[in-house]
């Protein structure tokens, strides 16, 4: 283990992210006999943990406070965004990326390589997983040249556009897949050493066709025709997608905790056009995303004993009553808003009337519970959804295995119970028989595919399915403009906040700021500009097109 901890210091990248990093780099020695032993898989599990152990910052800074409040899944009050966002940034060249390229580069000095064909395979899976993030924040990166610095001494690689990159990660992925399909004898197996699928080459596969929905998902509005021969080439594979939710990349630690800060700075609310929708159609998922209010029990006897009222945005005789939410806008209408932070008095009583986030399904660690966590990465849900969105789009040629409806039906079907499981293993609000109540959603008019407003209510399920997962829900409301404003389904509120379509990149100092600024020009950015006047207004590549907050069509 020692070994393993002085090879990561040594192969962390560096050239990128900060100007310390830069100066002396080529004066590091390297002794690669500390590491000539190594076990490859330890690189491979080590990469993959790290695609998970870094998200506690990025859940504080990012999601919760940035993506999931401009979904508007949750509202609190508005924040600058941090300097300690991108952490994805850092978790790709330092954690991801070094180790990754390291154990290619041992394997391939080894007299039995070819053994090791569809573990150096699946390596390239877990990098484009990670480098879909980055770029979708950061725009053009370091890719092709990167990491190029311990073994062939070039510290100042080009940064790729994001189109390249997209071109590159897809050819990557089907050479991938290619490799893990074929017939090839005397394979070294990850077993335990790989923490999703325990040395299943096929559902890396299945994993790869996934991603490759992501990236044609983010092509759409510059180049729907690649979008959708991405699509047809994933739906051609004889391997084919996740098959259910037993498929779906999954992290499952027992000794990993969850987000521990889940109130950093401030508690989240839920915002009433979720909760609202969510109650009007029975939405399993209500109690799981959203924790009760105080207005359970006996409270209406209270009301009643005291002569109180409660505001005029709540009605005590709804049956959901226990479930609130307020407005987008923090500050908007304060008859309403007020209350998210006082409580309601009645007598000697006091209720909180706004239903927080449910805190207990993002850490079942909570105020001493010990629950367990359960992270599902790449939903079998998500999968089902993009195909029915690309076949409700007129993308698909050739055998869909099944309509858009049917795609659909499957994906939301999955998402609930999914979710449901994850609560089940938190400890947290959950369903005992949640199958006939999803069999009644499906059946509600604004959620069934029944040719009114399809593609929006496609877009719908997939945003709420995306509740745990800030960047997809963030990329799904960027590239769609949905929730729409004035949707007679779901409708985005106004808000008066500026909103970060992209992050910044330092500059790297003088051994690639040539490259750097080139990258910056070249995509319309300011270099250098952190103000949030340039972030929201300055758009990565596949984002450029895309229509404003709510402005869906």
């Amino acid at each position: 283990m020692k070994k393993i901890i002085i090879y990561i210091l040594l192969t962390t990248f560096t050239g990128l992210c900060f100007n310390s990093c830069t100066k002396d780099f080529k004066n590091i020695n390297v002794d690669r006999s500390v590491v000539s032993d190594i076990d490859v898989k330890f690189l491979f599990t080590y990469s993959c943990e790290a695609l998970q152990n870094y998200r506690e910052g990025e859940w504080v800074w990012e999601d919760a406070e940035q993506w999931l409040k401009a979904a508007q899944l949750l509202t609190m009050q508005t924040y600058e965004l941090s300097g300690s966002v991108n952490s994805r940034y850092g978790a790709f060249y330092a954690n991801i990326l070094p180790n990754l390229f390291e154990m290619r580069r041992l394997i391939s000095t080894k007299e039995n390589k070819d053994n090791y064909k569809k573990m150096v395979a699946a390596t390239y899976i877990v990098q484009i997983f990670q480098g879909l993030k980055v770029t979708d924040m950061n725009g053009s990166i370091p890719y092709t040249e990167a990491n190029m610095g311990r073994n062939d001494g070039k510290y100042n690689p080009v940064y790729d556009s994001q189109k390249t990159l997209f071109d590159t990660w897809v050819t990557e992925l089907s050479s991938s897949i290619a490799v893990l399909e074929s017939n090839l004898e005397n394979q070294e197996l990850l077993g335990n050493n790989d923490v999703f699928y325990h040395g299943d080459w096929s559902n890396w596969v299945r994993l790869a066709n996934a991603l490759k929905l992501r990236i044609a998902a983010r092509y759409q509005n510059q180049d729907a025709a690649k979008a959708k021969e991405i699509f047809q080439q994933v739906m051609s594979n004889s391997t084919g997608v996740f098959r259910s939710t037993l498929d779906q990349m999954t992290y499952n630690n027992s000794e990993y905790g969850g987000f521990s800060e889940i109130d950093y700075r401030q508690i989240r609310y839920a915002t009433e056009t979720v909760v609202n929708f969510m109650k009007s159609t029975g939405d399993p998922r209500l109690g799981i995303y959203y924790q009760k209010n105080s207005l359970v029990g006996a409270f209406k006897d209270s009301l009643t004993k005291y002569s109180v009222t409660l505001p005029a945005f709540i009605d005590k005789n709804d049956p959901n009553v226990q479930w609130q939410g307020g407005p987008a806008d923090w500050e908007g209408n304060p008859d309403q808003s007020k209350w998210y932070t006082n409580l309601f008095p009645v007598g000697s009583n006091r209720y909180e009337l706004i239903s927080r986030i449910n805190r207990r399904f993002f850490n079942p660690r909570i105020d001493g519970a010990n629950g367990k966590v359960i992270d599902v990465i790449v939903p079998y849900a998500e999968v089902c959804l993009y195909i029915a969105e690309f076949i409700q789009k007129g993308y698909a040629t050739g055998d869909t295995k099944g309509t858009a409806a049917d795609w659909y039906n499957k994906g939301v079907r999955a998402s609930i119970e999914t979710m449901n499981n994850i609560a089940v293993v938190a400890g947290s609000y959950s369903v005992t028989n949640v199958s006939p109540m999803i069999d009644a959603y499906l059946q509600k008019t604004q959620v069934m595919l029944d040719g009114n407003n399809n593609l929006e209510k496609i877009y719908i399920q997939q945003l709420f399915n995306f509740y745990k997962m800030g960047n997809e829900a963030y990329a799904l409301v960027r590239r769609s403009g949905y929730p729409k404003l004035n949707s007679t389904l779901l409708s985005r509120q106004t808000t008066p906040d500026m909103i970060a379509r992209r992050y910044w990149l330092l500059d790297p100092g003088e051994v690639n700021r040539a490259n750097w600024l080139s990258a910056m020009t070249e995509q319309g950015f300011t270099p250098g500009d952190r103000s949030m006047e340039k972030l929201s207004t300055e758009r990565v590549w596949w984002d450029k097109k895309s229509p404003a907050f709510g402005g869906g069509n």
